[in-house]
């Protein structure tokens, strides 16, 4: 038996740094977190010193479970979790669970940490074990409360005042804020008219363009022409003074150094991966995890390839400059290799574990050399490290640039830039990712013709070219991860997390790679917005997070910064609970009139989403309602948009002697069929579907059902059926899995019983450690009745769908036999519709 416990977080680290170690050593993963704050109001106490009331998470019981099993034969134990808050938090919940089960008496406890899995780094860090920092456990505490305050006392009020079910973040809802401020910006936005001028010349040596910069003496700027009448006049003057040349009037040439980039921290890490390699943050942050935590390179076996990637510090270790310092040398010449290291500093006010940057553990091992032990995310992802990594300690590259002036008379003049590189130096390993292109970039790698002054060039043609302004751009996952980094909102472990959660809340989504906020979304930040303006506020969160800083560093107490926090905080729940009306916090607004019955066409929010509505709840005749098409937004949509969707349900004819209907209900678009409801796909639009296609989707749903059941056993809630990933068993409370060399259909009613008393409990959703179901798009909901509104008509309850299905499979089993019946009967029913 192992005399030393050492535990880490992930089995992957466990098993990479087991070999490191030997047999003294016995390495267990915790598999994250152990502990959670009670998932129930209470757990932090604000009037008891914000004691907070932990529990076992349930799916990591096991493996607490097997860490003190393994902790009561050890002589010591090892906390190894990651070099983080987190981490350090980790390692406190373990220590504290281990002790209060008297685990620890006699033992010794230590705490290690390293910046990567090599076996340098691990038997150092074994050698040199220090004790639980109680400034990082404080620090992260104080923000695990924080986001429980916020989110047990806001959610609610949230529930009450926009829509059920919606929940608050400290750090995601100023993220969300920035994504609808900027939607408003866009949908604010007026396009400005302007025109720029080019002249096309053609130089014996090699012909050009060069852009007006001044025209009647003046500078030339993006409004001095706005119309095409302006710019055809403007243009008439510059041929007439130019004639058939322009003359150079003046030639700067300037050498110029172009420092490389520093290596990735966390945040720059998430930026680059999203331009370069269109990877989403979360992706970024799971295949770097695997890097880091080692993966099985030949006869080395488990390797960690990359140091810890979250951190918020630029620097690299001597000896890792000293190896990236030889590798430069070896592959691009010792010219490449700069007098003395390349040094940076990190633009974060508190860089926060400032460890090492983002680097291989070694730059020997080039993307070429292993690409071969890794799949294709992570060998791009390497290959992006390692070359950043090397370029930040190679020479900057030396570019030259020219500009030269050419006048057209004596009142006009144009001018032409080119940049050409004179020593590639980093640019031989690394360039830098853009988010946009600008006029730089046009100039760059273009290169002009030799041009003296008083030289004439022939001219070509003057054209002119019409432009718009446009609206900023909405956030792309990289842009919205700068700017939260220049705001100093969240830290960077954080930012993969606030950009999932804005999504998984359905408060943003994905358009073209750029953040959308739902209607949902929209309400949620405006409501905040304008009732908890401080909470959103980006200099109140920056502000909160340097106090957690300061907290982390051992300057700063966490009780008096949750008391400063918590008391303002809860007089305006209390406030705004009150005294905030719903209507206004949902965005409601009236489109036009009906021209049918001149009534009101208004849209807002309900339970399930956006709607359109047609009177009011004080009308005689209850008020019609429609759901918003997917894509439309109740912010811009017109009534021309909104009137159509009152068309549905849509009766499209008869088959088999029942009316076929098209609709949308709360789980979006269906077609009906008696009492057969089939969903629509992603293809089908409910307003212009055909009979034909209606009446496909009913019969595959009657198909699907029919073929569903594989095998029921009378008297019994047992049944063997066809689920979306393969046969098993159900008796509606466990599902059971079915051994891969059975049959299913020859399973026995009491082999049935002994799988499911092996299986898991049907996932029947709720608040708290179950999944929901998965909801739909918020613009595909159905809209439900709420106190003063009546609803559209919506799917049937699940007793009806039950009812419907076994229906429905009855006589899907009764025609099964006659397919080619049933579709002569689709074709008849077709021509009679």
């Amino acid at each position: 038996m192992a005399k030393n416990l050492l535990i880490v977080e992930s089995p992957a680290k466990a098993k990479t740094i087991n070999k490191y170690l030997g047999k003294d050593f016995h390495v267990l993963a915790s598999y994250g977190h152990v502990r959670d704050l009670v998932p129930k109001e209470g757990a932090v106490d604000p009037e008891h010193g914000f004691a907070m009331r932990y529990e076992l998470i349930e799916k990591n019981e096991k493996h607490v479970e097997a860490i003190a099993k393994a902790a009561k034969v050890a002589d010591a134990v090892y906390l190894a979790t990651d070099p983080d808050r987190e981490g350090e938090a980790i390692s406190w919940h373990i220590s504290e669970i281990l002790k209060e089960r008297g685990l620890l008496k006699g033992k010794t406890l230590h705490r290690v940490v390293f910046t990567e899995i090599t076996p340098k780094a691990i038997k150092a860090a074994v050698e040199n074990p220090r004790q639980v920092a109680g400034d990082l456990v404080d620090a992260q505490q104080a923000r695990r409360a924080l986001d429980y305050l916020v989110g047990f006392n806001l959610s609610p009020v949230l529930w009450r005042k926009v829509q059920r079910g919606l929940s608050a973040g400290r750090v995601q809802s100023p993220a969300l804020r920035m994504i609808v401020e900027r939607e408003e910006e866009i949908e604010a936005f007026v396009p400005r008219e302007y025109w720029s001028m080019e002249a096309e010349l053609n130089h014996p040596q090699q012909a050009f363009t060069a852009r007006l910069v001044k025209l009647d003496g003046q500078k030339f700027e993006q409004f001095t022409i706005t119309d095409s009448k302006a710019a055809e006049a403007a243009r008439a003057r510059l041929v007439k003074a130019a004639g058939d040349a322009l003359r150079v009037t003046d030639v700067v040439s300037k050498e110029r150094k172009r420092r490389p980039s520093p290596p990735f921290i966390t945040s720059t890490l998430q930026q680059e991966a999203a331009r370069k390699l269109g990877f989403t943050t979360s992706r970024t942050m799971r295949v770097a995890q695997k890097l880091y935590e080692g993966v099985a390179i030949g006869e080395e076996g488990s390797v960690g390839l990359i140091s810890y990637m979250r951190t918020d510090s630029v620097n690299l270790s001597v000896d890792a400059v000293v190896e990236i310092r030889d590798v430069i040398a070896r592959d691009f010449g010792t010219q490449a290799v700069p007098d003395k290291p390349n040094e940076y500093k990190s633009k974060s006010k508190n860089a926060q574990e400032a460890h090492e940057a983002i680097r291989p553990t070694s730059a020997l091992r080039t993307p070429a050399s292993i690409a071969k032990y890794l799949d294709d995310d992570a060998r791009r992802l390497y290959e992006l490290i390692w070359k950043r990594t090397v370029a930040s300690q190679m020479v900057p590259a030396t570019m030259n640039t020219v500009s030269v002036e050419l006048a057209a008379g004596s009142e006009h003049s144009f001018r032409a830039s080119g940049t050409t590189v004179i020593d590639p130096g980093f640019l031989a390993v690394y360039e830098e990712g853009k988010d946009a292109k600008s006029a730089e970039d046009d100039d760059e790698g273009r290169k002009l013709p030799p041009m003296k002054t008083g030289q004439t060039v022939p001219l070509g043609s003057i054209h002119t070219d019409q432009h718009f302004t446009e609206p900023p751009p909405r956030f792309s996952e990289a842009s919205l991860v700068k700017t939260l980094e220049e705001y100093g909102i969240g830290r960077p472990s954080t930012y993969a997390s606030i950009i999932q959660v804005l999504q998984n809340r359905e408060y943003v989504y994905l358009d073209n790679r750029r953040f959308r906020p739902s209607d949902v979304g929209r309400a949620v930040a405006n409501f905040l917005t304008g009732h908890f303006t401080q909470y959103v506020d980006y200099d109140f969160t920056a502000k909160l997070e340097d106090e957690l800083d300061s907290v982390a560093a051992g300057e700063a107490a966490w009780v008096p910064l949750l008391e400063r926090f918590w008391k303002p905080f809860k007089a305006t729940i209390d406030e705004k609970s009150e005294s905030v009306d719903r209507s206004e916090a949902t965005g409601s607004r009236v489109l036009g009139t009906d021209p049918k019955s001149g009534k009101p066409v208004s849209v807002r929010l309900g339970r399930y989403g956006p709607f359109a509505q047609i009177g009011t709840a004080e009308d005689e005749d209850k008020p019609k309602f429609a759901s918003l098409r997917p894509g439309t937004s109740m912010h811009t949509i017109t009534l021309e948009e909104a009137l159509p969707l009152f068309n549905l349900p849509r009766a499209l004819g008869q088959f088999e002697g029942k009316d076929v209907t098209v609709a949308i209900g709360r789980f979006g678009p269906f077609a009906k069929w008696g009492d057969t409801y089939a969903s629509l796909g992603k293809e089908d639009d409910p307003y212009t579907i055909s009979f034909e296609q209606a009446v496909e989707r009913v019969q595959a749903k009657i198909e699907m059902i029919a073929n569903r059941t594989i095998k029921v056993f009378p008297g019994t809630d047992i049944q063997v059926l066809n689920g979306r990933y393969g046969p098993y068993i159900t008796d509606g409370e466990k599902n059971g899995k079915i051994p891969k060399d059975r049959d299913p259909a020859s399973l026995t009613q009491e082999e049935c019983v002994a799988l499911l008393a092996e299986g898991k409990p049907v996932r029947k959703g709720g608040r708290f450690g179950k999944k929901a179901a998965t909801k739909k798009a918020p613009a595909k909901k159905a809209v439900k009745k709420e106190a003063t509104e009546a609803a559209p008509k919506k799917a049937p309850a699940k007793k009806a769908a039950k009812k419907a299905t076994k229906k429905a499979a009855k006589k899907a089993t009764k025609t099964a036999a006659k397919k080619p019946a049933a579709k002569k009967a689709v074709k008849k029913a077709t021509k009679a519709a």
